[in-house]
């Protein structure tokens, strides 16, 4: 079994109590976030309702006392072989792969190659090697997935104001490991708000992911230190722009410093409250 906890605290939460109308919704979307992404890892396929879920369940047992709290239990025979040992692999490639998410989305970047990769090397060592490697295009695509279901999970927090934060915890076998990021009003905020600032902008960056179905990918931005989640309008969805972005995706993925990854674009900027670059909207993709 793998546990992942979520709890609220803060308000009436601190007295085990929070509004049951929008702690109803924060759960559904904890729990369809948590499908996708096991399902995803599990099968490499990304899932669009949470009773798909295949080669596993999702359980759960009474709320917890203390700060509110509700914990989702993951189980399947795939993880017969991991919950035998204290590393569990395939339990911290979940934890990694769902951290990802919700750090992605609530706009605080994780190095896919040192988070996911590594978790992939040690999958390859042992009985878990049959699950498929995940490329990141695919997380990307979670990502979006994911973002109805995050929201809400916020919602005690900025609905019925019952609590003021909310944390993920999960324990895979001995360990305990809590997520990077906790949910809050600034985190709503982040994934809720979005301000279109039209101002033909020009960027330069490397593609690190690009779907070809959807026209969207990421690319990484030097001064924002970070991949920025795109998608092409449709003036600029033909050939040349196509071109341009596969080329600078395939460069990036051979070598990382050479600089005929870079790439130019014309973009509008997606940016939250607190203006934090969110997204860009590409409308022309230059040939330098």
């Amino acid at each position: 079994m793998i546990n992942f906890t979520l709890e609220y605290a803060g308000r009436d939460a601190d007295d085990h109590k929070i509004d049951f109308y929008d702690v109803a919704h924060a759960i559904i979307g904890f729990q369809r976030s948590l499908a996708i992404t096991t399902h995803l890892v599990l099968t490499g396929e990304i899932i669009t309702q949470a009773p798909s879920l295949q080669n596993a369940r999702i359980l759960t047992v009474p709320p917890q006392e203390g700060s509110w709290a509700i914990t989702a239990i993951i189980v399947g025979a795939v993880f017969a072989a991991g919950t035998a040992s204290k590393d569990t692999p395939i339990g911290h490639l979940i934890h990694s792969a769902y951290d990802y998410i919700i750090s992605e989305l609530l706009g605080f970047h994780v190095d896919y190659e040192k988070s996911l990769g590594q978790q992939y090397e040690l999958l390859k060592k042992g009985p878990e090697s049959t699950i498929p490697m995940l490329e990141q295009s695919k997380m990307d695509s979670a990502i979006e997935k994911c973002e109805g279901a995050i929201n809400d999970m916020h919602r005690p927090i900025w609905k019925s104001q019952t609590a003021l934060t909310a944390e993920l915890i999960s324990h895979i076998g001995l360990d305990k490991k809590i997520f990077g990021q906790q949910l809050n009003i600034e985190t709503y905020e982040h994934i809720n708000f979005t301000r279109r600032i039209s101002d033909n902008y020009r960027i330069s960056g490397r593609v690190s992911s690009y779907n070809i179905n959807t026209y969207k990918g990421r690319i990484f931005l030097p001064e924002e230190k970070r991949p920025i989640p795109f998608i092409l309008a449709d003036k600029a969805k033909n050939n040349l722009s196509v071109e341009l972005i596969t080329r600078s995706l395939t460069m990036n993925a051979r070598n990382r410093s050479r600089p005929e990854g870079n790439i130019s674009c014309i973009a509008y900027r997606d940016l939250s409250r607190t203006g934090r670059l969110k997204s860009l909207f590409i409308i022309e993709v230059l040939a330098d």
